[in-house]
């Protein structure tokens, strides 16, 4: 039941937006041309790790925001996994309002200007925008996320979300990535006593290992942690949840809920002939040495290696800055091999795009067939099978199939495999009486995320075995929903 102070919120709403109503038709709405994201030149940034995309300018934003026409029942809302109210938070930019629309957004999602940036909006609330009935650009939804979240953040006035008092009932979070920070926010706010345990020596998970800077600067991501921290979450770090510190003794400490959002970092590899060379890795590897451990500094006591033709193997956003990265270390010859066509590419459109703008070759339709290596034990060259596009798959997408005899040799010093991850299991081993699915993710009832453990919830990559930013945020929303009914019915 709506409460008094909801109640006033929402005829004030709606009074404001009958007012901009007025004062816009839809159709004068509709004929504002999309707005373009500004960014770095890409010569420029190729060669460094600052931020391409640059936000929006307030008048960008605004005249953005008038493209949104209220529509009775926001279908944009249908397609964001943590139920941000995507009108509301529009219109407040609308009407120059921005730190409301910030607070709007931190309602829902604990991580507004990360998924400002690399939520793929496009396959989520963009993809449900009405406009799209229209034959007409989405409202750029992700860009207005972000925008009204730097806004606040530029501004110094950054919002705490209302919490609930405090109930005195601990619970602990496995892992500090997109699922468990989200989970972590929502049980904060609902009183309960949240520690989140990262086995890393830094906090935020895959947003910091996973994603370079030059997509999501590490401030970004700390700005947002340290909400989460002002809100009462405790944050451990260098603690492995099944080696330091057991299931059993977190049942010692007091926790009467666990959630497991350890995500999915064991790298898949293609078992080819000549993957052991030296200069063959993974992207998990590449990646977190470079983000996390600053291995690319030349002072480094473990430096990555900086090839000159580089081919990373996938098509997804990780082989995207996977590409994106040895082409800022110095890669004369950045390549994506992938074996189906770039229409069937899972990355986002914006990431192929800034690939190309920076130079990155793509190898579409190609695969891997055998690495070759010199006598002291380096990669050199990689066979290539040439493919052809046959009919869809399971996922839909149609199958690769090899051309008979068509063989390609390309000249390497060093390729990175971006083909997936599997769960580390660690976590399935330490909890006796998981279900565990044959490939190693926890089994979960996907309506609450309970797992056949009472007290142990899990979402992420740790369930998907691989997803989005977002979607591993809508998990630990729905667990934290579903967490909290079941401590108020036992309590």
């Amino acid at each position: 039941m709506m409460n008094l102070k909801d109640s006033i919120a929402s005829r004030r709403a709606e009074a404001w937006r009958e007012e901009l109503r007025q004062k816009m038709k839809n159709k004068e709405r509709s004929a504002i041309p999309r707005v373009e994201m500004n960014e770095l030149d890409p010569e420029y940034r190729s060669h460094n790790n600052e931020e391409v995309n640059l936000g929006l300018r307030e008048e960008q934003a605004v005249r953005e925001a008038q493209r949104c026409i209220d529509c009775p029942t926001p279908s944009c809302m249908e397609g964001c996994p943590v139920n941000i109210n995507i009108p509301t938070f529009i219109k407040n930019i609308e009407r120059g309002e921005f730190l409301e629309a910030a607070k709007v957004l931190k309602e829902t999602s604990a991580l507004p200007a990360v998924c400002g940036r690399v939520c793929p909006q496009e396959k989520q609330c963009e993809s449900k925008c009405i406009h799209l009935k229209m034959k007409n650009e989405p409202v750029a939804i992700g860009h207005l996320e972000r925008f009204a979240a730097d806004y606040e953040r530029q501004s110094g006035n950054i919002s705490i979300p209302e919490i609930t008092s405090k109930n005195g009932i601990r619970i602990a979070v496995v892992g500090s990535g997109p699922a468990g920070l989200s989970f972590a926010g929502d049980m904060a706010k609902l009183g309960y006593d949240v520690t989140v345990f990262e086995a890393l020596h830094e906090i935020g998970g895959v947003l910091k290992y996973g994603i370079p800077e030059f997509r999501l600067p590490n401030d970004i991501v700390d700005v947002e942690i340290d909400v989460l921290r002002k809100m009462g979450v405790d944050f451990i770090t260098d603690c492995i949840v099944g080696k330091t510190i057991s299931y059993e003794n977190l049942h010692q400490e007091g926790y009467k809920g666990i959630f497991v959002a350890s995500g999915a970092g064991l790298p898949n590899f293609m078992n080819i002939p000549g993957e052991n060379f030296i200069g063959v890795m993974s992207s998990n590897e590449y990646l977190t040495r470079v983000n996390l451990m600053y291995a690319a500094d030349e002072e480094s006591d473990t430096p990555v290696m900086k090839g000159k033709n580089v081919a990373v193997i996938g098509g997804g956003n990780t082989a995207m800055d996977s590409v994106r990265t040895a082409r800022r270390l110095g890669a004369e010859r950045a390549m994506i091999v992938y074996r189906r066509s770039e229409e069937e590419m899972p990355a986002r459109i914006e990431e192929v795009k800034h690939a190309k703008e920076e130079g990155v070759e793509f190898m579409t339709l190609h695969n891997p067939i055998e690495y070759l290596g010199n006598e002291n034990g380096y990669v050199t060259t990689m066979r290539l099978q040439k493919m052809q596009l046959g009919e869809p798959d399971a996922s839909g997408r149609r199958r690769p199939e090899p051309i008979e005899g068509a063989i390609e040799t390309i000249d390497v010093d060093e390729v990175i495999v971006s083909i997936g991850v599997s769960p580390n299991p660690l976590i399935p081993q330490a909890f006796k009486g998981l279900d565990i699915s044959k490939w190693g993710t926890i089994i979960v009832d996907e309506s609450s995320m309970r797992s056949s453990l009472e007290d142990v919830y899990a979402g992420g990559d740790i369930v998907r075995g691989g997803a989005t930013v977002i979607l591993a945020m809508g998990d630990g929303r729905k667990a934290a929903a579903a967490m909290h009914e079941q401590l108020s019915t036992k309590n």
